[in-house]
């Protein structure tokens, strides 16, 4: 029998995202009601301009004062979409010590204190739920937590950023410079007036942080990923990726040590081959391929971003926590039994792609190779071409096997105090094979 009483819900934040949530709570209603086993309704709306029209919200539901909302007492779950470290992590856990659940959306402030907010919604018993903070409308956070449970990942691989992307798709398809795969990028839409946080690889370092913590069972924050963003990408890039079968993508990894005792993650670009399921990913969509003992490789693929895609992973969120209201359960919770380091960068093993610039004359090539030797990385591939314009410089590139990082900056720096290299124009990993 369907409770009379409603579930009450109040929503922080009322833009893009906020506004697909309150009009699909609203439309869908009865469906959502039935879902859950009793209705569910909107109690109030905090915004920070309540001048603004909203269609479909009933105007006394905004309020400006969003502290007030969270403690009312009669609130089931707080709905927190709007974004950054503060105010949002004080309503949350006012709302927590005030009786209500939490969804949210907020990777940047779960990357930083998830496993504090986890310790407070545990000690209240409430539940937070944030399947939106990573992947837009993809299912990744659920599966990984609850369908994965009795596996062991080792290796989550993933582009998380729908905007960089984009611009990377762009450059790749049609041969544009990163510039004007940016200026279309925001023409469309899919770029913020300033980027930073997408082509910088902030964005992605803090889904990161959040995937890493969840399949390896450890507290990874965000200062623990390491992260380059992608502007310096070039058009002579992705030529070099296409030599070699290749695509160029700004890739999430996290990956558990083969010995099983540490953990990395790490956000750059990176040469995948165009064989790999991550290759064919175009425009603004995400995707993630999870590799595990068990259930082998796994591929999530869907739009990461934008307001009814990601409303539909709040929504999910919200239906499974009124459920768990009912019920008088929680859902799971931190786990982080495994309490596994974090190894520094230079401990990761990849395979590279060197470009360099060099003087175009006899023993160039041994000076070179030699360098690679004294520093333990072993070179699969080298490619050497004198420049169009008759110049006394040519272009080597070079491909290595496996090596860790630490030895390739090692040799990149050697490289650059040859008098034979006029200079290093990129270095690129090489990943997914």
């Amino acid at each position: 029998m369907m409770r009379k009483r409603p579930l009450k819900v109040a929503l922080l934040g009322c833009g893009v995202v906020g506004s697909e949530v309150a009009r699909i709570m609203t439309t869908h209603a009865a469906d959502l009601a039935a879902r859950i086993g009793a209705p569910v309704e909107l109690a109030g709306v905090a915004v920070r301009r309540p001048s603004r029209v909203r269609e479909g919200i009933d105007p006394a539901l905004v309020t400006t004062d969003a502290t007030a909302l969270v403690k009312r007492g009669d609130i089931d779950v707080v709905v927190e979409v709007i974004g950054g470290i503060e105010p949002a992590r004080t309503l949350i856990t006012t709302a927590f010590e005030h009786g209500a659940s939490v969804v949210s959306a907020n990777k940047a402030l779960l990357a930083q204190d998830g496993a504090a907010l986890h310790a407070l919604a545990q000690e209240q018993g409430r539940d937070l739920y944030y399947e939106a903070a990573v992947a837009g409308a993809i299912p990744l956070i659920r599966p990984l937590r609850e369908s994965l449970a009795g596996d062991k990942v080792n290796r989550v691989l993933g582009i998380v950023n729908g905007t960089t992307n984009f611009i990377l798709d762009k450059m790749d398809s049609t041969g544009a410079g990163y510039q004007e795969a940016l200026d279309e990028a925001t023409a469309l839409g899919y770029a913020e007036a300033d980027p930073t946080a997408d082509v910088e690889g902030f964005d992605a370092a803090a889904k990161a942080a959040i995937l890493a913590g969840i399949a390896f069972h450890t507290r990874v924050r965000l200062d623990d990923v390491y992260r380059e963003g992608m502007i310096e990408v070039t058009a002579a890039d992705f030529a070099s990726a296409k030599a070699m079968g290749c695509t160029i993508k700004l890739l999430a990894i996290c990956e558990r040590a083969a010995d099983g005792g540490s953990v990395t993650a790490r956000v750059h670009p990176a040469m995948i081959p165009l064989s790999h399921p991550l290759a064919s990913v175009r425009g603004a969509y995400n995707a993630v391929f999870v590799e595990s003992d068990a259930a082998g490789q796994l591929m999530f693929y869907g739009p990461g971003a934008g307001g009814a895609p990601t409303a539909s992973a709040v929504l999910g969120d919200l239906v499974a926590v009124c459920r768990n209201k009912l019920s008088g359960a929680t859902g799971p919770g931190d786990s982080a039994y495994t309490q596994l380091p974090v190894s520094p960068m230079g401990e990761v093993v990849t395979r590279y792609h060197i470009s360099l610039d060099v003087a175009d004359k006899p023993g160039v090539l041994a000076q070179v190779a030699t360098v690679f030797a004294e520093h333990g990385v072993s070179i699969d591939t080298v490619r050497q071409q004198g420049r169009q314009d008759g110049g006394g410089d040519a272009s080597l590139v070079v491909v290595t096997h496996r090596a860790s990082d630490a030895s390739l900056s090692g040799t990149v720096e050697a490289l650059r105090n040859l008098d034979t290299v006029r200079g290093v124009a990129s270095i690129m990993r090489v990943e997914g094979e």
